[in-house]
Formats: structure tokens, sequence, C-alpha cells
């Protein structure tokens, strides 16, 4: 059984944070004064170092998520940052080092655009590493949707050909870098040719322009198709990233960057025959705490490439970030550094 929070005079009694009382622009998100979240038992309350900024964040900014979404609201879907308080037989030390995401965070409960957050212990990920903290930072979403897209979606196995369709968007360079780390020959797709060298750079072996129809691409790469393929863009590809798959390959629709989360009219017949569809939408438990470490490690060493797009410095700038991410001209993960 959990123990009750015990108290904890080194934390203050508020902090600042970033609050959404309405939908809006930019200057929806306002830096407040707020109290510092209560912690329940079996919660575990974090001091944040640094979090990333998501699409979904700007989507709850403007009023476009769905209703689990209510107001005044901190935004921020994912964190990292250490352990301030926790139940004591959750081994959970103050201190540690932490990642949590997702389970509701920053949409159904406050999130992690603050100086605290406090989160259920299930969706807490320990780890050791003196990367610093952007970096860190850029991870818990994109690994987590990444590595379960890869694992639990698609099953990929050492020497089969993956095609990651939506390969500049974090999930993308995210899932090309593991896959490559697996063993897997990756083609990966971009909208602008002149990012092809980014995806190269990522270890991708074959990147390919995506002008909405790249069966035939794919094709001349795999002649029997691929043996699986992310879809990161949409309902708006389906049909078309079907025809690149070899018969029991299996499709995993894991995003919708080109805005279609439904296929208008839709029978069954439209998969071709053999070819398998799967969807994934997990959650921090998805991604093992010693998986999360191997990563770490590897990019510690060398041989896991992280894509930060840009870090920014305190919630001043969580303004900037937001805008940034919305313009979409610089690829890979935008990160937001606390004081420690």
């Amino acid at each position: 059984m959990s123990h009750p929070a015990p108290a904890d005079p080194a934390a203050p009694a508020t902090m600042r944070a970033i609050v959404i009382t309405r939908p809006g622009g930019l200057d929806a998100l306002e830096i407040k004064e707020v109290p510092v979240p209560p912690r329940k038992p079996g919660w575990v309350r974090i001091k944040v170092r640094a979090f990333g900024v998501n699409e979904s964040e700007v989507t709850t900014r403007k009023g476009e998520s769905d209703a689990e979404v209510t107001y005044p609201r901190i935004p921020g879907i994912e964190g990292v940052g250490v352990v301030d308080a926790a139940d004591a037989d959750s081994g959970l030390r103050p201190g540690r080092q932490v990642a949590t995401m997702m389970g509701g965070m920053g949409r159904s409960y406050d999130g992690a655009y603050a100086q605290y957050v406090t989160v259920p212990a299930g969706q807490v990920i320990p780890f050791e590493t003196s990367l610093p903290w952007d970096v860190v930072g850029a991870l818990p979403e994109m690994f987590q949707t990444a590595y379960g897209s890869l694992t639990r979606g698609l099953d990929l196995r050492p020497g089969q050909t993956l095609l990651i369709r939506g390969g500049t968007s974090t999930v993308g360079l995210s899932a090309a870098t593991m896959a490559k780390e697996l063993g897997a020959t990756v083609i990966s797709t971009t909208r602008n040719p002149e990012r092809a060298d980014e995806l190269r750079e990522m270890g991708v072996d074959h990147p390919i322009t995506d002008d909405g129809t790249i069966a035939d691409k794919v094709r001349d790469l795999a002649p029997d198709g691929v043996d699986a393929a992310l879809e990161l863009v949409g309902c708006t590809v389906w049909p078309d990233t079907f025809h690149c798959v070899r018969v029991h390959g299996t499709v995993c629709f894991t995003g919708a960057l080109g805005g279609g989360w439904t296929v208008p009219d839709f029978t069954p017949f439209m998969i071709p025959s053999g070819v398998r569809l799967t969807s994934y939408a997990g959650e921090a438990a998805d991604l093992p705490a010693q998986v999360f470490q191997q990563q770490l490690q590897a990019i510690a060493d060398g041989r896991l490439n992280v894509p930060v797009a840009k870090s920014y410095r305190g919630l001043e700038q969580v303004r900037d970030a937001q805008a940034d991410v919305e313009s979409g001209t610089r690829p890979g993960k935008h990160v937001v550094v606390l004081d420690g």
C-alpha cells in the first residue's frame, strides 16, 4: 500500500508556469505564479528541467483538441527532471532523474510547462545520464512513439526493410535512428527534396521525395514491397502506402501530419489482399526504463542521433518555441530548458 505523501519543506509554495485560460494565439500562453501542485498517493512530483514542445500543445492552445482538454490548463505532454517527492515505497528517491509523458498530461490534468508537475507513478521512467537537459528533454514522447510503433505496432526485425512516411517529423527521424540501430534498411520520405541530406545524416538508407504517390519509387528499391510501413502522414495517403508493402507486410498508422484521421467511404477492400493494418497510440509504459537507458547510452556513445531543432531558455521563450513549431521551418525537436 502506498504511504501518504510526505511533507516536503524544500518545495516552495508557488511556482511559475505557462497557463492557458482561453484558446487563442500565442498571447494565450501566459506566464503566471500558481501554487505548486500537491501530490496524491501513488503520484510523483517532478521538478521540471526541460520539456519538448509539440504540435499537440499548439492544438491545445488553439482550442482544437478534443473534449478531454479543459481550461485553465498548464500544457505540456512530456517533461524531464528530478523527483521532488514520491511515495516511500515507490523506489523513486528525491533527486532521481526521471522522464514522463502522455497519459492525459497537459490535457486532462496540468502538464510540464511549469517548474513542477505531478503525474501517476506508472508513467515515470527513471534514468541516469550526464547528457545535457536539452538533449534529454527532446526524447520522451518522441522515443515512446517511435519505439512503440516499431515494436508493438510493426514488430520490426533485423534485416527487414522499413518505410517511414513522414520521415522529417520528430517521430520519423527518431524511428529511423532506432530502426538502423536494430539493423533494418530504412526508406524515408520528405516532401522537400532539399531535405534528403538531413535524412541521410540520421541514417536513412534511401530518402525519397513524397509527391503524394510513392509506391512506384518504393517498389524500385524493394520490388516485392517493404516488410513494414510506419504511416505518419495519415489517411490522405493510405491507399498509396498500402501498395508499398509486401504480402503479409504491415502498415502501422501512428500519425496524421497531413490532417487525415478518417477515410471517407471506407471499405476493407481498400486494403490489398494479404497486407496487414494496425495502429499505435501508446503510453509511457510502452517505453521500458531499460530501453530508454539503452537509447541514452547510444546517444552518449555517438551511435544514435537526436534531432534537436532548437533549444530555448526559460518559460519566457515558450511562445517563440511554439511559433517555430507552427512554422515547420526547422526539422527536429524544439526543447525548452528551465533553470535548476
